[in-house]
């Protein structure tokens, strides 16, 4: 299948965290393409794919970003597909990448998940695939149940752990 998503990362440093967006994009059925473009390396690179990203039929763009955190907003002032900036710890703890990618002038607007939550960023994708695909949004549906069930069944096992008292209200 062609991709519907793209990953783009500043380099394959970013890989360890950007791995859990390509694994929920998997579960979720949703096909997907990496890369690594860098905003300050290979702007030119990152421009044209910026500009050929809805005619290749990419719905969603996932960009991760550290230090200087260009990435995302240099994506985003070249296409009107979606953009979700996934800040990457470094220095500041993520801090400024945050800050750099949040940070958008007005008409630029880039979707920002927390810093390193490259997971939160596939599922946001699926949720704006899901508007406009019914199978997504089945997927998606029962993805968010299964969090409701993981808890109560948490839940159930604190108590029967003996000598606590687990109230609900």
């Amino acid at each position: 299948m062609n991709p519907i998503v793209s990953i783009i990362m500043g380099s394959t440093s970013d890989l360890p965290v950007m791995e859990k967006a390509m694994q929920m994009l998997e579960d979720m059925a949703i096909p997907f393409e990496v890369n690594a473009l860098s905003a300050h390396r290979t702007p030119d690179a990152v421009e044209q794919f910026a500009r050929q990203a809805k005619n290749r039929g990419i719905k969603v763009i996932i960009a991760a970003a550290g230090m200087a955190a260009a990435l995302p907003g240099v994506i985003a002032a070249s296409t009107t597909v979606p953009v979700i900036g996934v800040p990457i710890k470094g220095m500041l703890d993520g801090l400024d990448a945050m800050l750099s990618i949040i940070q958008m002038p007005p008409g630029i607007p880039v979707a920002t998940v927390g810093v390193n939550a490259a997971a939160n960023a596939a599922i946001l994708a699926a949720e704006m695939i899901a508007i406009a695909d019914t199978e997504v949004a089945s997927r998606v549906e029962a993805y968010k149940a299964n969090l409701g069930e993981k808890i109560e069944k948490a839940n159930r096992q604190l108590a029967e752990i003996k000598n606590y008292q687990f109230k609900t209200n």
